[in-house]
């Protein structure tokens, strides 16, 4: 049933979507349209329906799809939002996770308020609806190429608010029609051009990169924080962070990695036995996770604007009595920067992995027992940590080759050249949290050879989050399963990575104020 939205946090959809609003979007959630945002969503209907009535041709709306748009479409409003939905339901494989489909969801609604689109106000106010409950479409996962929006993922979606197809509610899969009873939403009722509205944009590539973006800014201060406790732990000397060197480095962002370690290594003592420089998993973390930075920077800004912008078409401007054609729909800006994305991810995996294998090499890790085993070969500490570590990582590399430059011709060559935006964004996604994993791993080995030194860190920070791992994680003596242990793990950095990035902005805004 509907929650109390008194109980929800409300989000104005005046204000701008941002990629941490996406991943709130999972869970139920009170978006608040707001007289403005209704206002113009009614006078961009009142006007596309008089365009559409005074013999203007209006692309999908008085015109077939596609190539097709020589030919008239169906004389009926409703027919022609069936036929716009029916003969994209052609996708297949597994579904989407629920939370990338809630998140398109409520990038479409963000689309839909702009007042451009000419959709109903009863759309918007069903996608409001929806997104108040646990109601989520069940969408497969292939369909798209991204270059007339998520055409067919989204066909699906807008079908479930229909009651047609299946839907989530929660996390059971059932006919979308007893979803919606069960949630106390009625079935949607399109006309007009609500139905190309729904299905003409990128939401699923902009929420799945969006999605993947904020889970990558929190693997990169978790990958911080391990490479201070690596450092601290193998009783590195923090000379490769002296502010000179990066300051004569020239990138910005290697500068700020710098201080990031240098902050949580505060307090740190060298063991002094180490040889003058460190391997580059130690001595240019700087250097590798600066650039991480800068990446992740740049694909921000992309997602950003996607995720403020308007994607449809065609557009209409009732002020300027314009109804224009035309590409909003062409996902090419995302499809790169989701690409950059992966890229980013795997090279971070290179790192973790590599600074795992340090940790259990007897002949690097300063002394402490293979594989981190207690017993050496009565135990094998985290031997088998390692191999899916090594195995995720080579998953990493294959996954890392760009989908955005894939392009090939369909749709009888209207769509003749194709971004694959959806492919690039989805896989963005999973790389993010093949990097969780790997993250995990090395915060698990991170742990043990914390057991096994027997010292608790001298540097706070790396102190704070090695006890925090204690807490959640025994030591490994007797050997055992660690599936879970790694995962949670996972959890414990992410919960760190919120703290920091908290702190992070309420000392910025000291600063700045």
């Amino acid at each position: 049933m509907l929650l109390d939205s008194d109980l929800l946090p409300t989000i104005p959809l005046a204000g701008r979507l941002t990629s941490e609003v996406l991943e709130r979007a999972a869970r139920p959630v009170h978006f608040e349209p707001g007289p403005e945002v209704r206002q113009r969503v009614a006078e961009c209907r009142d006007f596309t329906l008089l365009a559409m009535g005074d013999g203007q041709q209006v692309y999908g709306a008085t015109t077939g799809f596609g190539p097709l748009v020589g030919f008239p479409g169906r004389d009926n409003g409703a027919e022609q939002c069936d036929n716009a939905l029916n003969h994209l339901v052609a996708g297949q494989g597994a579904d989407l996770p629920p939370a990338v489909v809630r998140g398109a969801l409520a990038v479409r609604l963000w689309s839909l308020c702009q007042g451009r689109s000419g959709v109903s106000p009863e759309v918007v106010d069903a996608l409001c609806a929806a997104l108040r409950t646990s109601f989520a479409p069940a969408v497969p996962t292939y369909g798209s190429v991204g270059a007339s929006g998520d055409l067919i993922p989204l066909a699906y979606a807008a079908r479930a608010l229909r009651g047609q197809g299946h839907a989530y509610l929660g996390a059971e899969r059932i006919p979308a029609d007893e979803a919606l009873r069960r949630a106390g939403l009625r079935p949607l009722e399109l006309d007009g051009r609500d139905a190309l509205a729904l299905v003409n944009g990128t939401s699923v590539t902009a929420a799945a990169a969006g999605l993947a973006l904020v889970g990558l800014r929190r693997s990169y201060e978790a990958a911080l924080t391990l490479s201070a406790c690596l450092t601290e732990l193998l009783g590195a000397a923090p000379a490769f962070l002296a502010p000179q060197l990066l300051r004569a480095y020239g990138h910005p962002d290697a500068e700020h990695a710098a201080a990031a370690l240098r902050e949580r290594l505060e307090g740190s003592v060298p063991s002094g036995d180490r040889p003058l420089q460190e391997p580059y998993s130690v001595r240019c973390t700087p250097q590798l996770l600066g650039a991480a930075r800068s990446s992740l920077g740049y694909a921000a800004r992309v997602i950003g604007d996607d995720l403020a912008g308007v994607s449809d078409n065609p557009l209409f401007f009732a002020e300027d009595g314009l109804v224009a054609h035309g590409g909003n729909f062409f996902g090419q800006p995302v499809a790169f920067a989701a690409d950059l994305l992966s890229i980013t991810a795997t090279q971070m995996g290179n790192l973790a992995e590599r600074q795992l294998d340090l940790l259990v090499d007897p002949h690097r890790n300063g002394g402490l027992p293979p594989i981190l085993a207690v017993e050496p070969g009565r135990q094998h500490g985290v031997q088998g940590v390692q191999l899916a570590a090594t195995a995720t990582v080579a998953a990493m590399r294959r996954e890392a080759v760009p989908a955005s430059v894939q392009s090939l011709p369909t749709n009888g060559h209207n769509q003749d050249v194709v971004p694959f935006g959806t492919q690039a964004a989805l896989t963005a996604l999973a790389q993010a949290e093949r990097l969780r994993w790997l993250h995990g791993s090395l915060a698990v080995a991170v742990r043990q050879a914390a057991h096994l030194s027997g010292r608790r860190p001298a540097a706070p920070r790396c102190a704070d989050v090695v006890d925090r791992l204690i807490a959640a994680i025994p030591p490994v003596d007797p050997d055992r399963p660690l599936d879970v242990e790694v995962r949670r793990a996972a959890d414990v950095l992410d919960e760190f990575s919120r703290v920091t990035a908290t702190e992070n902005a309420a000392e910025n805004e000291v600063h700045s104020s």
